[in-house]
Order: structure tokens, then C-alpha cells, then sequence
């Protein structure tokens, strides 16, 4: 999953050029997707409306969408059978975790809103899966841990500060709005941060490692952001 660097920079300016656009007017692009056009009257209400922790619901340069958006990547192994999500690194107890023993825990089902760096955000999207904290929790996570890092299919890795990646609203998914996971959306496992940019929502999920040191990922070493709040309109490095 590497570029040549002609190609990445190429593909970067790109981005930011389609980002830019979508910040001040009604156009996003989807990674690896096409053009969708967005109505300021979608957004209207959810823009008025706060948090709990009194930031707007809508972060700044956003516009809401009523569909999750197939942002590309390279898919892993859809089969649920053949599932299995590594917890290992900074941690006492390193497991390996196939699908039916991910439903015999403390199985969770909630909404969360998601906002997706090329400028759309869908709100009170349905999840159904489990906690990395209890994941952590199980696999005795060690003192010495400061972030995690969430392991995709071919290589793909993004990275969290540890507070906000054992967050209550955290987890490791399997279903979306009542049905699992399509392939294009992360089947059978991804990863949901919901208070930063998407791209940390790794699909394909194949393993949380918990590390002393920060760990740029795939789209942090290509000039993204390292910490991606969607409030502070971290997009870039």
C-alpha cells in the first residue's frame, strides 16, 4: 500500500485542493469515490444544536450527510469465520480474539456521529460491537502504554493518544445501522473513534497495539494531520 512519491504528493495536493472547496461551498470528494453534492439545509438544524461538552455538534467546515461513504482503502477478509483481532503490545496478557469470542463480551449498541476529513459528517449513526477499553481491560493493559495503534489489512495503521483511544465511545465494530458491516465500509471488524477525523476509524481491522512511543500511521506520514480533531480542524500537518 505505498505510492511512488510523485504520485502520493500528487494525490495529497489533490485532497487538499477538494477539501478546501468543500470547507467554503456545497462539493466534497470521497476518497476513491466520486463527487457528492451537499445542501446547507441538511445541516442547518445540526448546527444549532450543542454537545455535552458545549463544542457544536457540526465541527467547523462540515456539512451532514444522511449515507456512510465508502472512503476506499484496500479490503481485507470479509468472512467473519476467518475474523480474528489482535490486543498486544504494551500489555500483560497479549490475546488473539476470533469473532465468537468478541460476541461473548460486553457487547455494546449505541450512535455516534462520524466526520470524515473531506468534509461531510453523518450523525447518529448506529454501531454494534465492544469497547477497547474492555479489550484493554481484558488483556491487562500495562502502565507504560500512551497510545494505540489500530492495525488494518496490508499494513494499514493509524494512531491514537491513549486517553482518547480508550474513550467510553470507542470500539471495535461489526455492525452499521442494524445490518454488519458491508465490505467497503470495514467487514468484518473496523474501528470507531467518533471524536476524531474518520481516517482514524481504521476498516479491516486486524489489531489494537497499545505502545510507550507514538506511531504515525498511513495517512499521518503522508502529511495528515497526527492528531485529527475535527473541532480544531486538525486536517494537515
Amino acid at each position: 500500500m505505498t505510492d511512488r512519491p510523485d504520485a502520493s504528493l500528487a494525490r495529497t495536493i489533490a485532497r487538499r485542493d477538494f477539501i478546501r472547496k468543500a470547507a467554503s461551498g456545497t462539493v466534497i470528494a470521497a476518497m476513491g469515490g466520486g463527487l457528492y453534492a451537499l445542501s446547507d439545509h441538511l445541516t442547518a438544524e445540526a448546527k444549532a444544536q450543542e454537545r455535552a461538552d458545549g463544542r457544536p455538534r457540526v465541527p467547523p467546515g462540515q456539512r451532514v450527510i444522511t449515507a456512510l461513504k465508502p472512503m476506499g482503502g484496500q479490503p481485507g477478509d470479509p468472512s467473519r469465520s476467518n475474523a480474528t483481532i489482535k490486543i498486544h503490545g504494551e500489555v500483560e496478557n497479549p490475546l488473539s480474539l476470533d469473532f465468537r469470542e468478541l460476541l461473548a463480551m460486553d457487547v455494546v449498541d449505541t450512535r455516534a456521529d462520524v466526520h470524515c476529513v473531506t468534509g461531510w459528517t453523518m450523525l447518529d449513526a448506529r454501531w454494534k460491537g465492544v469497547r477497547v477499553k474492555d479489550l484493554a481491560e481484558k488483556a491487562g493493559l500495562k502502565r507504560t502504554a500512551r497510545h494505540v495503534i489500530f492495525e488494518a489489512a496490508h499494513g494499514y495503521t493509524a494512531n491514537v493518544r491513549l486517553d482518547e483511544g480508550i474513550a467510553d465511545d470507542v470500539m471495535v465494530v461489526w455492525e452499521h445501522d442494524g445490518r454488519p458491516l458491508r465490505r467497503p465500509h470495514g467487514a468484518p471488524l473496523r474501528a470507531l473513534v467518533p471524536d476524531l477525523y474518520f481516517w482514524k476509524s481504521s476498516k479491516w481491522l486486524t489489531g489494537i497495539r497499545f505502545t510507550r512511543r507514538d506511531e504515525p500511521g498511513y495517512w499521518e506520514t503522508r502529511g495528515y494531520n497526527n492528531h485529527a480533531d475535527p473541532w480544531k480542524e486538525e486536517r494537515y500537518a
